[in-house]
Parts: C-alpha cells; structure tokens; sequence
C-alpha cells in the first residue's frame, strides 16, 4: 500500500507538473485590412502541434512549452512567425498577402466554395478589390468580369441594377447575406436598392455558378450569389471617406471600431449618405446607409454577435423603356427619361421608389468540441416602402404632348394641377400615388457541423422562415384636386380619398417556409466529395380587404402547401499540385412562385395544382495552379422543365382568364474560362471568356384556357421551340490588368465584350411560328481607375479616380422585343456613358 501511495504520488506529480507546465495560447489572425481570416493554419514551431482559426479568425491552442515560437499561414497569404510566453500568450497575427503567389479564396461561411476543394465553378471578390472598382456603379455591376454574368443599371435609377447568372435571373439565382436568403419570398426577385451601400460593409463575394455549395435548403438554378459582411475589427480604429462624382455625385461615410475590449466585447459601426442627381435625367437621389455589429466572447465554447444593417433611400426612376427612335428624337439622348417634370418649379416623379429595409440578426457560435460545431442565426426584416405611379386618367404618357412641355419634354404637372382644381367638387382627374410592399420577415438557421472522422464530415441544418407581405396602393398627392374617388373596395364603394388613403387593393400574401438540409463530405489526400440533400415546404395563403367584405369567409383563402426536394453531389480529383478536375450534378424540384398560385389575384379562383419547376444540372471543370498562372474552365448543362407560366388573358366580354401552362422547357448550355497572371509582383493580368447557348426548348400547344367558372373558353399555343433565352448576353470576354507603378500606386484597365444579348419576351405571346428575338448590338466598354496611399500627417490616406466606359461608348443594355422583332419595334434602355468618381479615405 505504502508503494502504491508513493507511485501515486509520484504520477501525481508529473500530471500536475505538465497541466501547470502547459501554457494556453489564444489570439486571433487578420489580414492587412484587420479582417479575420479564418482557415488559417497555426502550428507550435519544431512540433505538429497546430489548430486552425475558426469563423471570425480566433484560435486556441496549449503548449506543452512556456515559452516558444508560432508559425502561422493561410493559402495566398505570406507565413508568418509569432513569439509567446505565458505572460504574452493572448496574440493578434496580421498576414500580409503574397504577391508570388495565387489568391485564393478566403473561407468565410459555411456556404463558400474552398478552393482546389469544393467541385463547383466560383468567382470570389474581397472588400479589397470591391472598393477600388465599385465608384459610382450598381453593387452587381462589380461582377460583370466574371463568366455567367451580366450585370446592368436596367432603367438607371439608384439601386435599380440587375444581374442574371447563365441566363438565369434574379428569380432563379440565390442571393444570401451572411448566409441569410434575401430573395423576395413571393416572386424570388431581388431588389438591389434595398442594399444600397452594402458594398461598404462587404468583407468578402463570392459567386458560385450552378448548383453551388450553399449548404442551406435553397433551390438555385443559375447560382448563389454569397455577401459576407464585416464583422468587429480586432484593433480599435476607423476610417472616413468622402467621394465626389459625376452629376452631383456625392458620398461620406464613417467606420469605427473599439477593438477587443477588456470585457471581451467589440463593436463596429458604420454609416454612410450618398446623394446626386443622377445619370438619367429626373433620378434624384438620396440614400443613408448603416451597419453595425457587437460581438460578445462568452467563453471558450460560445460567442455572440449581433448584427444590424439597412439603407434607407428614395430616389427617382426611368420606369419606361423606350423605342430607339424616341431616344434619337430627344435632345437628351440615351439620357431620356420620361417619368418626370416639374410642379410648382419643384422636380416632380411620376415614377420613383422609396424604401428601407433593416436586416437585424444574432448569431450564436457554440463550439461543442474540437469536432463539433453549431452556428444558429434569428433575423428579422422589416420592409416599408414601394415605387411610385400615376393613378387616374393618364395624362402622363411621354407621346401626350397636350401635357407635354415640348414633344418628348418634361411633364407639365401644372397643368393637370389647374385641371385638377377646376373640376372642383368632382375630385381630381389625375393624380400620383405609391404602390406599397411592406413586409415582415422571420428567420431561424441553424447548422451543425461534425467531423465524424479523419476523412468524413457531417453538416446538418435547419431553415425556418415566416413570411407577410403587405401590399396596397396609397395617394400620395392630388395633384390639386380635393379627392380622388375609387370603388375598388367593396368595404368602403364611394371611397374619396385623400393623401395617405389606400385605393385600388390591399391585400397581404402570407408565405410559410420549413427547409432542411444534410449533407456528407469526404476529404482526404487529392480527393474530395460531397452528397447533400434538402427537403422543403413551402406554404402560401392570401388575405384581401379590398374585393371582399369582412364578414366574407373568402377575405381569408386556405392555405396551400407545396413541397420542394433536391439532391446534388460532386467530386474534386486534384492531379498533382498544379491540375484539378472536378464534377458535380443535381436534380431539384422548386416551388411555384405566390401569383402563379393566385395567378387571378382572388381568393377563390385559384390555381392549387401550379406544379413544380424541375431542374437538372451537369458540370465538369477543370482548374490549373501555379505561383504565376491559375485558370478554371467549366462546362454546363442545365435543363429546366416546367418553367412557371401563368399566362393571363382578357376575354371578348371583358372578362380575365389564365392557364397554367406546363411543358415550358429552356435548356442552358455554355463553357466558362477565366485565368489569372501574374508575370511580376507589380502585374496582374486577368480574363475571362463565357460563350452560352440559352435557349427554349419546347412548343406547348393547344393549351387549355379557363374562366373564372372554369369553364373551357379557347385553347392557344406556345411556339417557341429553338428560340433564343433573353435578357442577357450570351457571349461575353473580359481582360483586365492591375499594375503597381509604385508600392503604393495601383492602376487598373478593364475591358468587357457583350454579344448574342437578345431582347427579353414572354413566352405565351409566342402564339404563331415566328423570328427569333430581336439581337441587340454587341458593344465592348473600357473601365480604368488609380489609387494611390500616401501619408496625411500621421494617417494612412488612399484616394482612388475611376471612370467607367472611358471612351463614351453609346450602347442598348436591355430590350423588350416587340412585333416583328426588330429593331424598329423593340422598346429599350440605354447603358450609362462617361462617368467618374474621385475619392479619399483617411483611417485612423
């Protein structure tokens, strides 16, 4: 026993010696912007003992030493040593990027593709490359050099910018912020205005084409578009910036961090207000921007972080495209705008938007174990504002020269104002209103990520989601007139209502959403491989004050229930150091969109049996690495099956109709190349190369049209087979260099080649065998920029000019075709010409 105790003693000893002996290390790595890198490798010197940096760049590792040496790095970054000790054992390591080397992509979620890894065709730009090219541009815009894309200010309004992913649009392409879907829950849409300004908090972009590697329950047929925010900065500072551009172009903006503060917590905050005139003419605009994070470290397990960011912003729009002749025949040119004018001197729209959209989420971190990880995010949005329009006889139309100031003027508000009073007790005969889409969003998602072994990890997750959109129209001024007078709502017949009062409809469509996902990866050596599959239900009702009476049951529809599935998987082969290649394929099936389930706009002739939109996607790729050269080359093959058609059709007797067409094919076929080169460390040559083939891929014919009783009234056709997909350009190049003149001077050139883009149409007006879509232009534009970082006392200073389409380049960006589909016919919008941007950021 005595023996027993002594050893015991002794092993005591030793345990004791070494816990006490360890030291405890923790810190956190950041790049030369102070953003967190996570993924980065950090390692004991001389041992293998390591740990990697988790999402918000932290790590924490024990030493077996009380003193010794770090050895940290992250792929395109150069390494980098860090000495501690057990008294300065809490580090903060900054990674200053490796001009010889690639730069590969900074994993920030979940949801991003990881390089040499992930097997999906991605495009990924940082904050860095965001602010230097971005000016006065629409946020979208930045990703015109990358394959898939096309990208336009659409009418020119601020925030009215649009993209489409292979073809695809906004309603079929993914739009996540911070791993948050963002996609309008009704109609899929995206508004980029309800973002404006988040290309000053943006960390991180990345673009994944196709099925992508989102890791949430959302079906995506051109891609994912992923937005990473940033988060608290480690080190106490900020920056203010002010920039000046063309038509009144006029942006500030203040960025400041407290650090990490002895409580463990860290704020940053963000705000900024940009206003101008405006490119078009009559698209005044204004727009506040805020962001703000709080982020708490509870303890080794937990972290908090509380995010919250908006932009509230009205600004004037160019709602009307226009025939190619009207735009020659104004003095304004492609500046054309005819939804404006002036009232009592003052600038008036007839066509605008207004709206503001905070996001607010808090994300929970909890580090179970070394192998096990559970991210849980609850948002909420809440969502006033909508676009402004005319009501009332139209006295508006850009060809009535009676209210015209000159042919092809601006509108004479004057005159239909003293129109408007002199129709006294009647009320006025035109007047201006707003259509509304409020809205209110619920969010919860949670991911659990496990490695279930050295090679397998299992990722599992949740999306819930609750959904009200809150539609009416309002009065918004009277142009004059003592009232308007609307018999729209059955509640209230001989309604005269006066600004603020609601005419037309008010109706709210209430959307469910309860998703999940799984999916499995497999990593080891060259290979890796992932299965994933997701499962969701989507739930629609409506609520109509308008064409109901309240005490009517049908004010309140039932509620529909349709249910999505998806399975999707992929292999990445990685040859030798340099070669890759790579595979992926899916099927899912997607919900109908809310008005293709209502496509009547009532509660009681409904289309409960709209079917599900059936995608089918292949893709091969191949990608090349080397300390100078990388480059990527995709193919794809995308077949999507009973594309959502609801076509609606006004009746000899007044009556309206509609048909849930089936058999709506498009098949979207292409090869991506893009390449990076670096042949010094003060050049950087990239390009790009996209050559689609979209096209639609079904006749539908005699379909079937229905009455309200419905009854069978007419059958018609839908000829469309071989046509070509519109609204976006089917070829596209891009070449781009970046030059150091000096270490702290950078030049860049880019140039954009757009060809086959044809005009947009819907495919049930295709009644009769016909041409194919009128082929707008091809058109090639030059984009050019400098920076240059100097010393403002003790501030680091940078100011960046750039000008887009230097050359002044006269294009069509979008087109509607029109009867005969030509050139003649076809009502258009042109692309912006000239413009520039000068700014400075002092940080501090």
């Amino acid at each position: 026993m005595k023996n027993f105790k002594n050893l015991l003693f002794v092993a005591l000893f030793f345990i004791t010696a070494t816990v006490l002996g360890q030291t405890k290390i923790t810190g956190t790595i950041v790049d030369e912007t102070n953003q967190p890198l996570p993924g980065a490798s950090v390692l004991v010197k001389g041992t293998t003992n390591g740990t990697s940096t988790d999402f918000n760049g932290k790590f924490t590792l024990q030493s077996k030493s009380n003193s010794g040496v770090l050895v940290v790095s992250f792929i395109g970054y150069k390494s980098k040593e860090a000495a501690y000790s057990s008294s300065n054992n809490k580090l903060t390591v900054m990674l200053m990027e490796d001009a010889g080397s690639l730069d590969e992509i900074v994993v920030v979620s979940n949801s991003f593709a990881i390089d040499r890894k992930t097997p999906v065709a991605v495009s990924t730009i940082k904050a860095s490359e965001i602010e230097l090219k971005l000016g006065t541009q629409e946020f979208p815009e930045i990703l015109k050099s990358t394959p898939g894309v096309y990208a336009t200010k659409a009418g020119g309004g601020y925030g009215d910018g649009r993209i489409n992913l292979r073809g695809f649009n906004s309603e079929n392409v993914a739009v996540m912020i911070n791993g948050v879907p963002v996609n309008d829950m009704e109609n899929g849409r995206v508004y980029w205005s309800n973002w404006a300004g988040l290309g000053d908090v943006t960390s991180a972009m990345q673009v994944q084409r196709g099925l992508g590697a989102s890791k949430v329950a959302v079906p995506a047929i051109g891609g994912t578009i992923n937005i990473i925010s940033k988060t608290t900065d480690i080190e106490e500072g900020g920056n203010f910036g002010y920039t000046l551009g063309n038509d009144g172009y006029t942006k500030y903006g203040l960025t400041y961090s407290t650090g990490l503060m002895d409580n463990d917590v860290a704020v940053t905050v963000s705000a900024a207000q940009t206003s101008g005139r405006g490119y078009v003419d009559g698209t005044p605009f204004t727009g506040f921007n805020y962001f703000l994070n709080v982020s708490k470290e509870l303890n080794d397990e937990h972290k908090l972080s509380f995010t919250a960011f908006g932009a509230l912003q009205r600004h004037g729009q160019r709602q009307n495209r226009h025939l190619i002749k009207t735009f020659r025949d104004s003095e304004r040119g492609r500046k054309y705008n005819s939804d404006w004018g002036y009232k009592n001197g003052q600038l008036t729209n007839s066509e605008d938007n207004f709206y503001h959209k905070p996001q607010i989420s808090l994300n929970h971190y909890w580090t179970l174990s070394d192998k096990t990880f559970i991210s849980t995010a609850a948002y909420v949005s809440f969502g006033t504002g909508g676009g402004g329009g005319t009501a009332g006889a139209n006295k508006f139309g850009f060809d009535n020269s009676e209210y015209r100031d000159g042919p092809l003027g601006t509108i004479n508000f004057d005159k239909i104002v003293d129109e408007n009073i002199a129709n006294g007790v009647n009320g006025s005969i035109s007047a201006l209103r707003a259509s509304r889409n409020d809205h209110n969003w619920y969010g919860v998602l949670s991911t659990l990520k496990t490695d279930l072994t050295d090679e397998f990890t299992l990722l599992a997750g949740l999306d819930y989601r609750n959904y009200t959109g809150i539609h009416y129209t309002e009065v918004t001024d009277l142009l004059g007139g003592q009232f308007l007078a609307d018999d729209s709502n059955v509640n209230n017949p001989n309604n005269q209502a006066q600004v603020g009062d609601v005419i037309f409809y008010d109706n709210d469509g209430k959307v469910g959403w309860l998703g999940g996902f799984a999916q499995l990866e497999y990593s080891k050596d060259a290979i890796s491989a992932f299965v994933s599959a997701n499962v969701s239900n989507t739930t629609y009702q409506r609520v109509d004050r308008f064409l109901y009476l309240d005490s009517d049951p049908n004010q309140t529809s039932d509620k529909y229930d349709f249910l999505g599935y998806g399975i999707k998987g992929g292999v990445n082969y990685n040859l030798d150091e340099n070669h890759g290649v790579f595979v992926n394929l899916g099927y899912f099936e997607k919900a109908p969109f809310f008005n293709s389930v209502f496509a009547n706009r009532n509660n009681v002739d409904v289309n409960a049996d709209a079917e599900n939109q059936k995608i089918t996607s292949y893709e091969l790729g191949y990608t090349f690495r080397s300390a100078k050269f990388s480059a990527n080359l995709n193919l794809y093959y995308t077949s999507w099956k009973d594309r959502t058609e609801v076509a609606r059709f006004q009746l000899q007797d007044g009556t309206i109709a509609f048909a849930n067409i089936l058999g709506v094919n498009a098949l979207h076929k292409g090869i991506e190349l893009d390449f990076s080169y670096r042949p010094s460390d003060k050049l950087t040559i990239t390009g790009m190369a996209s050559l689609g083939d979209w096209k639609w891929d079904s006749n539908v014919e005699n379909v079937e049209i229905f009455d309200e009783t419905n009854t069978k009234v007419d059958e018609v056709d839908i000829l469309i087979k071989g046509l070509h997909v519109g609204d976006a350009a089917q070829t596209t190049f891009a070449l781009g260099t970046n030059y150091k003149l000096t270490p702290e001077t950078t030049f860049t050139v880019d140039y954009n080649y757009y060809g086959d883009l044809y005009a947009d149409f819907d495919p049930s007006s295709r009644g009769e065998v016909g041409p194919d879509a009128w082929k707008v232009p091809n058109y090639s534009l030059f984009d050019t920029s400098i920076r240059h970082k100097f010393k403002f006392g003790n501030f680091d200073t940078a100011i960046t000019a750039r000008v887009n389409n230097v050359f002044d380049t006269v294009y069509i960006s979008d087109a509607q075709d029109g009867s005969g589909s030509n050139a003649q016919t076809a009502s258009v919008y042109y692309g912006a010409g000239r413009t520039f941007s000068v700014g400075a950021k002092i940080n501090f």
